[in-house]
């Protein structure tokens, strides 16, 4: 007998069927705190909408990508290169009939841990944080998501299900700890991860859909700012074979915003075409004939093909040298040095002059009288903070006409 979706007593599955590799919500190892289910969401649309709603979430609005906030409206913020990934994950993942709203959870939580300016700010914050356990931003995102956000009366953080912090912890394959994998080692004591193993399909495509979000629009972006032309990348196989298919397509006298454009959309259609012959031809000589043979295959199975990864991976060369080691990149770092460095130690120094609630925290977990505690939760404060909020305290502390009357 056929039951209507109204009448089911139990709402945690799935609308869209489900390949037997993949995740399941009503198969969820659960949470660290146990909840009662909701009647309209999966676990994993719970998880999902948690993230969304968290403030470290907002807060990627105003965090560098790879060019700061206030260096024009048009090129991409955490937040938006955040939304790219899901988009591709999802993308990937209903193709491969797995778990889409899993996907898009690891999607969208993987990057609530990056610092202001983003690897620049990661860079010099690591640097600060050297002789107190060290920081790595993946584990800062764990640490969001399972400590530092305060949105409910029974638990800290989001208490989100075993699959979606296991997708955070490892999509890029097993986690081997390390000093700096604070929050990992403190949610391996709750809950056993496998760490060893490899991640569920669905935070391999969250991986995946990271790397093609990135490449493709980094080379947009960088276009765009005028740090290389046309010219330059046609010399980059991956670029210049896009470009070449949207100019026999078109012919020559496209119009130079629309080649960009179409020759981002080859890029990455090509890329999500790869991946997708990739992982179904690695699927088929595996035959997982569930979540975990995948998890034990020794190998991640979403993945680009040899060929085509050589070629991302020459891409990436051109990107790090052409951009990511642009003279105003460059520039930048002397800021940002200035600005991390400066906060991290007038903050751990002198800890009352943190915010009220930054004080009661440190006073509340013992940080007053421990030069270690308190340097850590000086760390989650500064890596919390959006590139606007950073330069806006940097000036209240150390330029002296601030606020002066």
């Amino acid at each position: 007998m056929n039951i209507s979706a109204l009448e089911r007593p139990d709402y945690n599955y799935c609308a869209m069927p489900l390949a037997k590799y993949a995740c399941r919500p009503d198969m969820s190892r659960g949470r660290v705190f146990e909840e009662r289910p909701s009647r309209h969401r999966t676990d994993f649309q719970r998880d999902h909408d948690r993230i969304i709603h968290a403030s470290a979430f907002r807060r990627l609005k105003y965090k560098t990508q790879v060019f700061v906030y206030d260096e024009g409206d048009h090129y991409r913020t955490r937040l938006t290169h955040t939304l790219e990934v899901a988009q591709v994950a999802r993308a990937l993942a209903r193709s491969l009939m797995v778990c889409e709203d899993l996907a898009e959870s690891v999607a969208l939580a993987h990057d609530l841990g990056h610092t202001p300016f983003a690897h620049i700010g990661e860079e010099y914050l690591a640097k600060c944080m050297e002789p107190y356990g060290g920081f790595e931003h993946n584990d800062q995102s764990l640490r969001v998501l399972t400590t530092l956000e305060h949105k409910y009366p029974q638990f800290l953080g989001l208490n989100l299900t075993w699959e979606t912090l296991e997708g955070v912890v490892k999509h890029n394959g097993p986690h081997v700890l390390g000093e700096s994998h604070i929050a990992v080692r403190e949610l391996q004591a709750k809950m056993d991860l496998e760490l060893d193993s490899h991640a569920s399909i669905e935070a391999q495509v969250a991986a995946l859909a990271d790397d093609i979000a990135y490449n493709n629009h980094d080379v947009e972006d960088g276009l765009w700012a005028h740090l290389f032309t046309l010219e330059d990348i046609k010399d980059v196989p991956i670029l210049g074979a896009a470009m070449n298919a949207v100019r026999s397509e078109y012919g020559g006298g496209l119009e130079h915003r629309y080649l960009v454009q179409e020759t981002i959309r080859e890029m990455i259609g090509g890329m999500v075409e790869d991946v997708l012959t990739e992982t179904q031809k690695r699927l088929r000589e595996l035959n997982p004939q569930n979540a975990d043979d995948v998890r034990a295959a020794g190998r991640q199975m979403v993945a680009f093909s040899d060929e085509k990864k050589k070629a991302v991976d020459e891409l990436r060369v051109f990107l790090f040298d052409r951009m990511y080691r642009h003279y105003t990149i460059n520039r930048l770092h002397l800021k940002v040095e200035r600005i991390v460095t400066d906060l991290f130690t007038a903050f751990t120094k002198n800890y009352k002059v943190l915010p009220d609630n930054w004080q009661a925290r440190v006073v509340e977990a013992g940080g007053a009288e421990n030069e270690q505690i308190r340097a850590r939760i000086v760390c989650d404060y500064i890596a919390g903070m959006t590139d606007r909020y950073a330069i806006r305290e940097h000036e209240r502390l150390f330029d002296l006409y601030w606020d002066l009357k």
